[in-house]
């Protein structure tokens, strides 16, 4: 997944993939899913995102890493 703010306009979009989307539902006012042909989520628009949401919190985010991937065990 794909996260882009547009600060000037203030739109942030989740991108699901690589797929192109050929069409749009309209959630509500300002949210739309965009989809592709077979009906996959292409990814989801959000405009005047920071009157809906905490940007600073959709922006950051929390790599969790499972500590045996980690550890590496040498045979002798």
């Amino acid at each position: 997944m794909k996260v882009h703010y547009d600060e000037e306009v203030d739109a942030l979009y989740l991108k699901f993939g690589d797929q192109e989307p050929d069409g749009v539902i309209e959630i509500t006012e300002g949210v739309n899913i965009d989809t592709t042909t077979d009906g996959k989520l292409a990814g989801i628009e959000i405009l005047k995102a920071s009157r809906k949401m905490n940007i600073d919190t959709i922006l950051s985010y929390t790599l969790e890493l499972n500590q045996n991937i980690l550890t590496r065990n040498i045979a002798e």
